[in-house]
């Protein structure tokens, strides 16, 4: 279940100095969480305009598209994910973002 409160303390850290990378991903992720999958890809854009090598965010940012429709988009975010993971030796993730990169694929008729 979600905590509006959550989302609610952490937007009154916006454009404070505290804003950055971090805080914009946990929005996103309590947005995503919230069903509200519009906000949270805002805010996990946000946080790899400022930080593009945040694997975990690409995955989210992904997760958010595919929930608005935007299968094209979502495989491209899983696709630089994957690139940034691996760049970063980060294994798990690229590995899991390879799967539902692989699932999101299939579903769309093998396209992309």
């Amino acid at each position: 279940m979600p905590n509006p409160s959550i989302i609610t303390n952490l937007e009154k850290l916006l454009g404070g100095p505290r804003d950055g990378p971090l805080l914009r991903y946990s929005l996103g992720n309590e947005y995503l969480k919230a069903d509200d999958p519009g906000r949270a890809a805002e805010h996990l854009r946000a946080a790899l305009a400022t930080d593009p090598r945040h694997s975990a965010a690409w995955k989210l940012l992904a997760k958010a598209l595919t929930t608005l429709g935007d299968v094209a988009g979502a495989q491209a975010a899983y696709r630089e994910g994957i690139a940034v993971a691996e760049a970063k030796g980060d294994v798990q993730a690229a590995k899991e973002m390879k799967v539902f990169l692989r699932r999101l694929d299939k579903a769309a008729g093998g396209a992309g």
